[in-house]
C-alpha cells in the first residue's frame, strides 16, 4: 500500500485538523457497547482513535498501522489524553496476528481508498469479526467536491490528487462505492449515509479546519508529484490552489461529502 500523501509532519498536522474538525459529523453515532473488543486497522496518527476511545470509554480498542512512526505518534496522543482503553500494534492490514472471529466490531476510516483490492481487505477483515458483529467504514469522495466561486484550474488541481492516488493503486472516489463493496463481500444490513461538509464564512472553525487545513492542504501537498508526473503545469496548479483558498473568503462556499457505512457479519 502506497500512501500518496506521505508521512511527514505537515501531513500529520493535516490529519489531526481533519480528525478534530470532522469529529461530530463523522462520529457522533459511533458508540460501542461496554466490554466489546474493536479493531481499528489503519489508525494512522490516531486522529480518529481519540474520538473512538472517548465515545466508548468502556470498550477495548486495538489500533493497527503499518507505519511505526504513525503508531508512535498515535500512542503519544492517547497517553496525553489520558485514555486507557486503546492498545497499539504495528502491522499489515492483510496479515494481522489475530484468529478468526476475534472482534465484536471493526472500524475502518480513510483506509480502503489507498488499497488496490479493497474487496479483499473487507473479506479478510470480515473473517476477524464474530458472527453478528459489525463493521463501520468511512471514506471520502473527491468527485463530490464543489465550491463557489467555481474555477476550472481548481478542479484540475483536485483531479491531480485523484489521478496520483489511482496510479498508486487507490481510489479517491471510493465513498460512492461502499454499498456495492460491502454487498459484494457478503455483509448484510448495510446502511450508508452521506455526511456533507458545507462551509461558508459563518463557520470560521470549518473554514480553517476543513477548507484550508484539511482539503486544500491535501491538494497543495501533491504539487511536486503532479507536476513531475506531467499531470499539470505549475502555473495552473498554483491558480487552482489560489482558487480553493478564494472559497474561504466572506462570499465563498465549499462542499464535500464523506460516506459512512454500517454493516453486519451474518
Amino acid at each position: 500500500m502506497k500512501y500518496v500523501h506521505g508521512y511527514d509532519q505537515r501531513e500529520n498536522i493535516r490529519l489531526q485538523d481533519q480528525g478534530s474538525t470532522l469529529s461530530e459529523l463523522l462520529h457522533h453515532d459511533t458508540v460501542y457497547p461496554a466490554y466489546d473488543r474493536i479493531l481499528e486497522p489503519g489508525c494512522g496518527v490516531g486522529a480518529q482513535t481519540i474520538t473512538l476511545a472517548r465515545n466508548s470509554p468502556d470498550s477495548q480498542f486495538i489500533s493497527i498501522d503499518i507505519s511505526a512512526r504513525s503508531i508512535a505518534e498515535a500512542r503519544n496522543k492517547i497517553e496525553v489524553e489520558g485514555l486507557k482503553n486503546v492498545t497499539f500494534q504495528q502491522g499489515d492490514i492483510f496479515k494481522l496476528p489475530f484468529k478468526s472471529e476475534s472482534f465484536d466490531h471493526i472500524f475502518v476510516c480513510f483506509v480502503l481508498e489507498h488499497l488496490v483490492h479493497p474487496d479483499e481487505a473487507l473479506i479478510y477483515l470480515k473473517s476477524l469479526i464474530k458472527v453478528g458483529g459489525t463493521i463501520t467504514v468511512i471514506e471520502g469522495d473527491h468527485g463530490s467536491t464543489y465550491f463557489y466561486p467555481d474555477n476550472e484550474a481548481a478542479h484540475k488541481s483536485i483531479k491531480c490528487q485523484v489521478e496520483l492516488q489511482k496510479t498508486a493503486g487507490g481510489n479517491a472516489n471510493i465513498g460512492r462505492e461502499l454499498y456495492p463493496l460491502l454487498n459484494k463481500t457478503g455483509f448484510t444490513g448495510i446502511c450508508v449515509s452521506p455526511r456533507m461538509v458545507y462551509v461558508d464564512s459563518s463557520k470560521p472553525h470549518m473554514v480553517e479546519g476543513f477548507t484550508k487545513n484539511t482539503f486544500t492542504a491535501m491538494i497543495e501537498g501533491v504539487r511536486e508529484q503532479a507536476i513531475h508526473a506531467g499531470l499539470i503545469d505549475g502555473a495552473t496548479f498554483d491558480e487552482g490552489i489560489e482558487a480553493l483558498y478564494r472559497t474561504t473568503e466572506l462570499d465563498g462556499v465549499f462542499c464535500y461529502t464523506f460516506f459512512k457505512a454500517f454493516a453486519v457479519k451474518p
